[in-house]
């Protein structure tokens, strides 16, 4: 083995954009997509720290860089010389699409006037800002969202004609666009408007941690945690996945990044390349649930409930614990199975020399966590974070220099002063700090290389940015046709109409909508369709607020791990080389048991700590969703403590079942179940290593 899982940590330190195929360039269109970049990353910083624009128009511009990156970076085919130049039709489009976005800026005054009676130059307008973000919705996020998307928009134009039962009265083209381009029910509603504020924030804040080498630490402190236990390099995968969950809530870039160090060495301690890859992208799934940055669609959910962001984060901690506890359990099943050892002890770095050479990096963290549970808004949050990043990113180059300790503490001193600052005085003493960090480094020793990273952390932010922005506008077209006939208000009846019948029916049905959708779109579209349609039949129900937004958003995540367009499964095929189908079927197989867990929040919410919940509470329902959860994996894998014959996997999966249904007595009948299955099991595994041992 001459690579060691060192080399593969430092090997795999460098972040990856989550952008879909993207051109590779040089010369002067490279300087032109890194200009645009820089500049879409500013904009957002000087919108966050200032306000300076109306909101209409602050999310029309951020639509308007989107649209300008994705026509420069994404080709409209992936073939030939289009992945090395931009052609001249995509450098007009990009200019196009920019300038079409600064019409709600130029014409503010009038748009307002008008309301309700566009002209026909804003029509004009608006459907070609439609038009163009079809297309570069296409290239970045494929074929299947345009299309749902479109079909969608034929029902609000032709709806009319269809059968009464899903039918509505008849709106003209201009009214369909007034909805979709002209206010914030359309492609500029609160999708976008997260997109524009929070969402942009916190993947800088993940992009600038990924440059200062966060990825190294997570690999490192993984490794010395679970490196020799049985099955070791798949533990590692899970446990640094979830760690780069806590600062990336996009999966697929979990992925693409984690995912370099944790493939290859699972598959050279003897896992098929399926399975490293299934592993993976079941892990980095997670992510999006893993406070505190959650993925885009827990700021989106924060946003239409209305409720603080940290009652999000509250009620998604033990759900996302029990998702990584499945995915682990479930390689340890699996290790066990194939007799699979860990790591050698040579080969496992030093975790507490990684913790002790790089704890710094975790500051900006442990302060955004702080803010968020502390009453402040994830946008102050989101900026305090980034500016510590930035300010610890620029500080540790100078005070590298400085030989003597004692002004290396009046150095931090001083720095952290400035920070703080930032509490009484708001924005300008940090940008001051910021400021007078970056005019040293431009003189002292390598200060001109860190500048470099804080460069290159902004450019691939904003590229990062582009496939969750894209989808937060294009989805638009959907709420706003949903909100202009009132079809989901249909839909939810008929779920209610269910649900009156069994609840169980209705639940399984949102899930099998979640799971469709998912096999073509990603997971924040599939959130705010299936939010807007089911989520409100399952309130009336009576399934709490924030559970039912949840239990979409947990099988929206799930989704992206179901064939036969499994996202988090293609990403990891490009790195392990093998079937992304298979590397799907086998990723819904890891998370099987996870299946549970939202509709054990459903019928009893103390999971997510919700409704009139207690500690004992939580914990007694903890406790059983960890049983569930072994049973079922168990059940999964075939293995426990030894081979599990067919009786012995058929009654775990009864005592699972039991475990989680809300009826009289099944608690009692699922835990007297599983004391029995798993005394037999053990005896029985116990003769039968008795018997290999003579």
């Amino acid at each position: 083995m001459s690579t060691t899982a060192d080399d593969l940590i430092h090997t795999s330190s460098e972040p990856h954009a989550d952008s879909g195929h993207q051109r590779s360039l040089s010369g002067l269109a490279q300087r032109s997509v890194m200009a645009a970049a820089l500049a879409f990353s500013a904009y957002q910083l000087v919108v966050a720290a200032f306000h300076p624009l109306s909101s209409l128009v602050m999310r029309s511009l951020h639509v308007g860089f989107l649209m300008l990156l994705v026509f420069w970076v994404v080709p409209a085919f992936k073939r030939g010389s289009w992945m090395h130049r931009i052609p001249w039709f995509d450098w007009l489009l990009g200019a196009a699409a920019f300038g079409l976005g600064l019409y709600h800026w130029f014409f503010e005054a009038d748009l307002i006037q008008r309301s309700g009676d566009p002209t026909l130059s804003d029509l004009w307008v608006g459907a070609a800002v439609v038009v163009l973000l079809f297309e570069a919705a296409r290239r970045s996020l494929g074929l299947a969202l345009p299309l749902v998307c479109a079909a969608f928009l034929l029902y609000g134009l032709f709806g009319q004609y269809l059968p009464d039962a899903i039918s509505h009265r008849g709106y003209g083209l201009d009214q369909i666009i007034g909805q979709l381009y002209l206010g914030t029910e359309g492609i500029y509603g609160i999708p976008t408007l997260v997109s524009a504020t929070y969402i942009f924030l916190f993947i800088l804040f993940g992009a600038f941690l990924e440059h200062a080498g966060m990825i190294r630490l997570f690999n490192a402190l993984a490794l010395g945690l679970v490196g020799k236990a049985r099955g070791g390099p798949a533990k590692v995968a899970v446990i640094s996945s979830g760690l780069m969950g806590t600062i990336s809530g996009s999966g697929v870039a979990n992925v693409l990044t984690v995912g370099q160090f944790t493939i290859p060495l699972m598959k050279r301690f003897g896992y098929s390349p399926v399975f490293a890859g299934a592993v993976e992208a079941t892990a980095s799934m997670g992510g999006q649930i893993m406070p505190p940055v959650m993925g885009a669609v827990a700021f989106i959910m924060a946003e239409t409930l209305n409720v603080p962001y940290a009652d999000i984060v509250k009620a998604a901690v033990i759900p996302a614990v029990l998702y990584y506890l499945t995915a682990f359990w479930m390689v340890h099943l699996e290790a066990g199975r194939k007799k699979l050892l860990g790591l050698p002890a040579d080969q496992i770095p030093n975790s507490w020399k990684a913790l002790k050479e790089n704890w710094h990096l975790a500051l900006p963290l442990a302060a955004l966590v702080w803010m968020l549970f502390h009453g402040f808004t994830p946008m102050f949050a989101g900026m305090m974070g980034l500016s510590l990043t930035a300010i610890l990113l620029l500080g540790a180059a100078i005070a590298a220099r400085i030989s003597h300790t004692a002004f290396r503490m009046v150095f931090w001193f001083a720095c952290g002063l400035g920070a703080a600052a930032f509490l009484q005085f708001g924005i300008l003493p940090v940008l001051g700090v910021i400021a007078a960090l970056v005019a040293i480094n431009l003189v002292v020793k390598g200060g001109r290389q860190t500048l470099r990273v804080l460069r290159d952390s902004l450019i691939d932010g904003a590229r990062q940015a582009l496939p969750v922005g894209i989808a937060c506008a294009i989805v638009g077209v959907i709420v706003g046709v949903l909100t202009l006939t009132g079809a989901a208000t249909s839909f939810a009846g008929f779920i209610v109409d269910i649900g009156a019948h069994s609840l169980l029916l209705s639940l399984l049905l949102t899930m099998a909508v979640c799971l469709v959708l998912g096999m073509g779109i990603p997971t924040i579209p599939n959130y705010i369709i299936t939010s807007s349609i089911a989520a409100p039949a399952l309130l009336k129900l009576g399934v709490p607020l924030i559970v039912s937004h949840m239990f979409v958003f947990y099988f929206g995540i799930m989704a992206d791990l179901t064939p036969p367009v499994a996202l988090a499964a293609f990403a990891a095929a490009s790195v392990a080389k093998a079937s992304p189908m298979r590397i799907g079927f086998k990723a819904t197989q890891i998370a099987l048991a996870g299946f549970v867990v939202p509709y054990m929040a459903v019928y009893d919410p103390q999971l997510m700590l919700q409704g009139d919940w207690t500690w004992l509470g939580v914990a007694y329902v903890t406790a059983k969703a960890i049983l569930a959860i072994v049973l079922w994996g168990a059940v999964a894998v075939g293995y426990l403590r030894g081979p599990m014959s067919v009786l012995e996997r058929l009654l775990a999966f009864c005592a699972a079942a039991l475990l989680i249904t809300a009826l009289p007595m099944t608690d009692e009948a699922g835990f007297a179940l599983a004391a029995i299955v798993l005394l037999w099991h053990s005896l029985r595994a116990r003769g039968l290593a008795a018997q290999a041992a003579t």
